[in-house]
């Protein structure tokens, strides 16, 4: 009775996941999306680990968020990941946090082929959860089989945005160890074993964003002479693009089927900077204290903007819903190499 009941269940769960599979809202099959990255791409991920420093699960987070409830995003609504899987399609917000998928177990095997967001809060290259995807695979080639498993692997889209907490953790950190080469080299490198892993169990598809121009966040112009822009803190973001754009046109020529489009955040955000596009305060936190730029966490009682389109960071860090969208727009459909090259990321979903 117990076997038989077994094999009840594991049926259930292979109709559903071939439900999954065949079911489209644009006439095509949807396959998976799995996220990694930082603060910029958490959807929650930080809520499930104990004592975690790192949370965003709190008011005035989430204060344009449908029911104004905070998920543990660091934004007023949206954030990138979400804004970017809408555009590609197949998807109303972000696939759910690997971790909460572990905690419910009984929906993980079904959850995963909604596919995953492994992105936390506070992450660096140092620190990402590539690893926690070795169990992603595991579970899907168990349940189709290794064939048909590694097809859908290799059709699915990996998203990464991550690198900023480790300029900035070598930037504050006194006595420095390495030069700014050498720290641009170390950092591409352990990029270069992530994306290599991955592609060791089956990913194909890979949609990198790269560093935002940093030096230019509310937090690090609060400490600077007369607000201006961490140039030395911008150098690095745009020396660590130039180095992620050869380790990437180099995997694409030694890894038979690497695909990827990286995009330069660097030169998106700093052409809002610039030209605006209807931001009215691309300086400041919209949520903060009332010091200049507003330094303070983003928590219920600070100072809240009461436009929340007309800033382009929501808090010291981190941009609002409205910036997420102009980002993951220009991301998903710009044919601007300035922006992102070889290929934007719609077009290497099609791939």
């Amino acid at each position: 009775m117990e076997f038989r009941a077994q094999k009840r269940a594991l049926l259930v769960i292979y109709v559903a996941v071939l439900s999954i599979l065949t079911t489209s809202t644009n006439g095509g099959t949807i396959v998976p999306i799995f996220i990694f990255g930082d603060s910029t791409m958490d959807v929650g991920t930080n809520n499930h680990v104990a004592n975690c420093s790192s949370t965003a699960n709190h008011p005035y987070n989430g204060i344009d968020y449908p029911g104004s409830q905070a998920t543990g995003r660091y934004s007023n609504g949206l954030n990138t990941a979400d804004s970017i899987v809408q555009l590609l399609g197949g998807y109303d917000l972000s696939p759910l946090p690997y971790l909460s998928l572990v905690e419910d177990g009984s929906n993980f095997t079904r959850g995963i082929f909604n596919g995953v967001n492994f992105a936390s809060g506070g992450a660096g290259l140092g620190k990402l959860t590539v690893q926690q995807f070795a169990t992603v695979q595991g579970n899907i080639t168990a349940l189709l089989g290794k064939s048909k498993g590694d097809r859908l692997l290799q059709k699915s889209m990996y998203i990464f945005s991550v690198g900023s907490n480790d300029i900035m953790e070598y930037y504050f950190t006194y006595p420095r160890i390495m030069t700014h080469e050498q720290f641009v080299i170390n950092l591409t490198d352990t990029y270069a074993i992530h994306l290599k892993n991955l592609y060791s169990m089956g990913a194909r598809k890979f949609g990198i964003l790269s560093i935002p121009p940093i030096g230019c966040c509310p937090a690090a112009r609060f400490a600077a002479p007369n607000g201006t822009c961490v140039n030395e803190l911008n150098d690095l973001a745009r020396a660590c693009h130039a180095s992620f754009e050869s380790l990437t046109k180099n995997m694409s020529c030694t890894l038979e089927g690497f695909k990827y489009s990286l995009a330069n955040t660097y030169n998106m955000t700093m052409s809002v900077i610039t030209q605006k596009f209807g931001f009215k305060d691309v300086v400041s936190a919209c949520c903060a204290d009332n010091s200049p730029f507003g330094l303070s966490e983003c928590l219920k009682g600070v100072h809240l903007c009461k436009y929340r389109d007309d800033y382009l960071f929501w808090d010291k860090f981190h941009p609002t819903q409205k910036a997420a969208k102009l980002a993951a727009t220009v991301v998903v459909s710009s044919q601007d190499p300035a922006f992102v090259s070889p290929i934007n990321f719609g077009s290497l979903r099609k791939a």
